[in-house]
């Protein structure tokens, strides 16, 4: 009777044990599976880290190239006949309306941060947070109340900047942004100030989920250049009389 329980209890331990380096064996495949999965992530994040620097370099020197040829072009221009300072004169004022030169004028600046309004159980978080459709909205009612030149958080808008949410963050001409978002406006400042604060406009439904906003006139804001490449390569202009 002995030996049979004896047997049993040492049946019991060796079970116990290879149960134990089962376990032990187990959590040490996960762990190296996991450090794998890191490993290759790194890897992933440090060949994309690459792509996006190299490209950053290239649009530099272009833009360097671009810069350095329309100063020539100035430059020659200084010496030359009545036509081409007209030229010049042209020239100048397309870079203004694309936005490619810093200037200053009366406007508004407008400050826009999230609501600190505390939140009800059961309110959705996203009502008290500033999205890429309320910036684009206020873009677009400045514009349409005559403003000349607009940026965000230091961003010149102009044709081709793309607003859109990334994430926690929205995103300018390519530049990740947070909160509070600064902008700026030139143009007549009772016009713009007007309507921002016209009933039932943007800045009123904003207010409504105690979105912070801040408008401020002013008699001489400088405004930023826009500081980004500049290309097309599938839009070519017609030639008069093509």
């Amino acid at each position: 009777m002995n030996n049979k329980i004896k047997g049993q209890i040492l049946i019991t331990i060796v079970c116990f044990v290879l149960g134990f380096m089962l376990v032990a064996q187990f959590r040490n495949t996960q762990k190296s599976g996991s450090a794998m999965t890191s490993l290759q992530r790194i890897q992933e994040l440090t060949t994309q880290l690459k792509t996006v620097i190299d490209e950053r370099e290239k649009l530099r020197t272009e833009i360097s190239e671009l810069r350095k040829r329309l100063a020539e072009y100035e430059n020659s221009a200084a010496n030359v006949s009545e036509v081409t300072e007209a030229m010049k004169q042209e020239l100048e004022k397309a870079r203004m309306v694309a936005g490619l030169v810093e200037g200053t004028g009366p406007g508004i600046i407008i400050t826009l941060d999230d609501s600190n309004v505390p939140k009800q159980p059961g309110e959705d978080p996203n009502l008290f947070l500033i999205h890429d459709e309320d910036i684009l909205k206020v873009v677009n009612e400045l514009f349409a109340a005559g403003a000349e030149a607009v940026s965000v958080n230091g961003q010149r808008i102009i044709a081709t900047t793309e607003i859109r949410c990334v994430g926690p963050t929205i995103m300018i001409n390519s530049v990740r942004m947070a909160p509070p978002f600064v902008i700026q406006a030139i143009g007549n400042p009772e016009n713009l100030e007007s309507s921002m604060k016209m009933r039932g406009g943007i800045i009123e439904s904003l207010e409504v989920f105690g979105i912070q906003v801040d408008i401020k006139k002013h008699d001489n804001i400088v405004m930023p250049a826009y500081t980004g490449s500049v290309k097309f390569q599938y839009f070519q202009p017609v030639k008069a009389g093509e």
